[in-house]
C-alpha cells in the first residue's frame, strides 16, 4: 500500500503531538510552544547504511532515531519534551512508515516526548529528529567542567553495540548485543541524578575514547583511563577475547551510555544512585593535568590506532553524534 506525503503524516504522526507546553502541535506551518526559561535543544540525522544497516526493522529505526537524541539530553541532565521529525523516504510505503512510527511513538510515550511537527520528502532514507527539553542553565551538565582530581565514570556496559553491528553484518538477528545496537536505552534518569553532582558529562556515541576526549578538550585537562576497569558484559566477553572486548569498548560506537566526571567525595552518592537505578556505574579513571588521554593496561601506556568513528576519516564503524 502506498500513500501520499500528507496522508502519511496525518495517519501516522498527527495524533501524538499534544502535551504540556504545546500551544499548537503537528499539522501547521510551525508548532507553537508556551514555555518558561531553560531550554536544551539537540538534533541528530540517521542515514540508512551509515547509522543503521539497510535491513534494520522499521520499528527499530524509529526507536533509535529518537533514542540518540534523548541520549544527548540525558548527557545534559535535561528533561525531554518536544520533537520535530524530518523523514526522507525512497518510496511511500505505508507499511514501513507504520513500523517506524510505532517504534518511535512507543519510546516517545515512555519518555514524555510530544511530536509537534516535521516534514516528509522523497530521497535516500534519512531521518532527522530535533528534540527540545528543559533544564536550568546552572544545573545543566556540560563537557567543560572536569577538574584535576575528579574521577571518571561510565554507566552500563561498553562495546556491546559494536559487537552487535558485527553480528548483524554476519547474519545474526537476535541476542543481547544485537538488541543494544538496534534499541539503545537513553540514560535519562541517570542524567537527572547527576545534576549538581557530576562536574562534566557526555554520551558515548562515537566510542568511549573519542567522547571522553571531548570532555578533556572542553575542560582543558588530561585524563588517564585504566582498561582493566572497563565494564564489559558477559555477552561481549562470551563472544570475543578480553583484549578485543576492550578495543570494542574503547572505540566502538552506539553504546549511548553516559561518561562523566565527579569529585572523589561523590563516590558514595553515586553508589546509591547505581543501586536505585539498577544500573552499573563504574569508575574507570581520573582527571589529571595536561591535555590528552592516556590509556593504561596494567600501569603501562597502550596506543590506540583511532579514538572512535569519524564520518570523514575513512572507513569505520557505526556512528551517532
Amino acid at each position: 500500500m502506498t500513500m501520499l506525503e500528507f496522508e502519511l503524516s496525518e495517519r501516522f504522526f498527527s495524533a501524538w503531538g499534544g502535551g504540556e507546553g504545546v500551544a499548537l502541535g503537528y499539522g501547521d506551518d510551525a508548532a507553537l510552544l508556551d514555555l518558561g526559561p531553560g531550554l536544551a535543544m539537540c538534533l541528530d540525522t540517521l542515514v540508512e547504511g551509515v547509522h543503521f544497516p539497510v535491513d534494520t526493522p522499521a520499528d527499530a529505526v524509529g526507536h533509535k532515531a529518537l533514542a540518540v537524541n534523548l541520549s544527548d539530553l540525558a548527557a545534559m541532565g535535561a528533561e525531554p519534551g518536544w520533537a520535530l521529525l524530518g523523514l526522507t523516504l525512497p518510496d511511500n510505503s505505508a507499511a514501513w512508515v507504520a513500523g517506524f512510527a510505532q517504534g518511535m511513538r512507543a519510546l516517545a510515550e515512555r519518555t514524555g516526548v510530544a511530536l509537534i511537527g516535521g516534514d516528509t520528502t522523497r530521497g535516500p532514507r534519512t531521518i532527522t529528529v530535533q528534540l527540545t527539553g528543559c533544564v536550568a542553565p546552572d544545573l545543566a551538565l556540560r563537557r567543560s567542567g572536569a577538574r584535576v582530581g575528579d574521577e571518571i565514570y561510565v554507566s552500563g556496559y561498553l562495546g556491546d553495540a559494536a559487537l552487535g553491528l558485527r553480528l548483524w553484518q554476519a547474519g545474526e538477528r537476535a541476542g543481547p548485543a544485537v538488541g543494544r545496537l538496534l534499541r539503545p536505552e537513553p540514560r535519562l534518569a541517570l542524567g537527572r541524578a547527576l545534576r549538581g553532582l557530576a562536574t562534566a558529562g557526555v554520551d558515548v556515541s562515537d566510542g568511549l575514547a573519542a567522547d571522553l576526549s571531548h570532555i578533556l578538550s572542553a575542560s582543558g585537562v588530561g585524563g588517564v583511563l585504566d582498561v582493566e576497569r572497563l565494564p564489559l558484559s558477559p555477552a561481549l566477553l562470551g563472544r570475543v577475547g578480553r583484549v578485543e572486548a576492550e578495543a570494542l569498548a574503547l572505540t566502538g560506537g552506539d553504546d549511548y551510555e553516559l561518561c562523566f566526571t565527579a569529585p572523589p567525595e561523590a563516590a558514595e552518592v553515586l553508589r546509591k544512585v547505581s543501586e536505585q537505578l539498577a544500573l552499573p556505574i563504574t569508575r574507570i579513571g581520573r582527571i589529571e593535568g595536561g591535555g590528552a588521554l592516556r590509556v593504561l593496561r596494567q600501569g603501562r601506556p597502550i596506543r590506540l590506532d583511532r579514538l572512535g568513528y569519524q564520518h570523514f576519516a575513512g572507513a569505520g564503524g557505526s556512528d551517532e553524534a
